[in-house]
């Protein structure tokens, strides 16, 4: 389970990408350099966005190529999906 997290909001998602859409939808909103956004997989900081930073920070090793894997597995089985939706 995905959770993101800034000042004013906190939600949770099942999917990473769900998750990671939520997280940039708040970017705009995101306006001192103490403020950020933060998305944890169960209690585990794996994304992190603040001003201080040029782009959002993966956290933890091998954590881009997993959710990068993820995100593509994701993607995947939207495709799927829609594609069994038309016939």
């Amino acid at each position: 389970m995905f959770k993101v997290v800034s000042r004013t909001s906190s939600a949770e998602f099942d999917r990473w990408t769900d998750a990671l859409e939520a997280a940039k939808a708040l970017i705009p909103e995101c306006r001192g350099l103490t403020e950020d956004i933060r998305i944890f997989l169960c209690d585990e900081l794996i994304w992190l966005y603040s001003r201080e930073h040029k782009y959002p920070k993966y956290i933890g090793a091998g954590t881009y190529n997993r959710l990068a894997q993820l995100f593509i597995q994701e993607t995947l089985e939207d495709e799927q999906a829609a594609a069994e939706g038309k016939e």
